[in-house]
């Protein structure tokens, strides 16, 4: 099997890491998703991970909480930290040289944040963690994902969640949805499918980058994507040769 990327950057929510608990972190979980990297590696493809901190707190929540919602994201942005160093930790152990790199300063524990310096990492066969979001409130960790992968020349942008792909509605609520294989952007942007952010998903059209949406839980899914394998919705430019992918 070979692969169809050389470097990407996969997104992946904080509640994925919490399993069926929903909170906090669950070691079985962290470490099946280990295991599917590992495999992933395998097809030497460079992989950058951005990991959300909502298994622990999301700024918007603590917004409705009464906190300060700048405050509440600096929050989300040291729980996405505390994800990060949890499956490094978990990829270390089943052999894998990774790094964690924070956009924000906490040199204790994870290197800060220096494009070239991820960019060297990952050519060195090292996976990289982009912890802490951007940097900034406001900004969501899937426009972080396109930010990194726009910075470090990534070829597609893998955004893994727990449905087979991109629905006109919400599938768990309404059986007729519909599963798209394919979108562009500007469709996503009009149809206002909410599977990423609007900021997002207009950083991944500037840069040419496609996004394909997929289902984490089923397993080897991570490999196949990464193979071209038609698995998920893919979402790309019009005529469907814009993207690096």
């Amino acid at each position: 099997m070979s692969a169809r990327y050389s470097r990407i950057v996969l997104k992946l929510s904080g509640e994925v890491l919490a399993g069926e608990r929903g909170f906090g972190l669950h070691s079985p979980v962290v470490d099946t998703l280990a295991g599917e990297l590992r495999s992933a590696h395998e097809l030497g493809v460079q992989i950058g991970i951005v990991l959300g901190g909502g298994n622990f707190i999301r700024g918007a929540a603590a917004e409705r909480s009464g906190a300060d919602r700048a405050t509440g994201d600096y929050m989300g942005m040291l729980a996405s930290v505390m994800n990060g160093l949890a499956v490094q930790d978990a990829l270390e152990q089943s052999g894998l040289p990774t790094r964690v790199l924070s956009a924000l300063d906490m040199r204790q524990v994870a290197e800060p944040y220096i494009r070239r310096r991820a960019q060297r990492h990952l050519e060195k066969g090292r996976i990289v963690i982009f912890a802490g979001g951007t940097g900034n409130p406001y900004f969501t960790t899937d426009t972080a994902a396109a930010l990194r992968a726009a910075e470090i020349g990534a070829e597609a942008v893998l955004k893994a969640t727990r449905v087979d792909g991109v629905y006109s509605a919400d599938p768990e609520r309404d059986p007729k949805a519909k599963r798209y294989e394919k979108l562009s952007y500007e469709e996503v942007l009009q149809k206002q499918l909410a599977f990423m952010d609007q900021a997002a998903i207009a950083l991944c059209r500037e840069n040419a980058l496609p996004i394909v949406v997929f289902d984490m839980t089923m397993p080897g899914n991570i490999r196949r994507v990464l193979a071209g394998e038609a698995v998920g919705t893919r979402v790309q430019g019009e005529g469907g040769g814009h993207g690096r992918g």
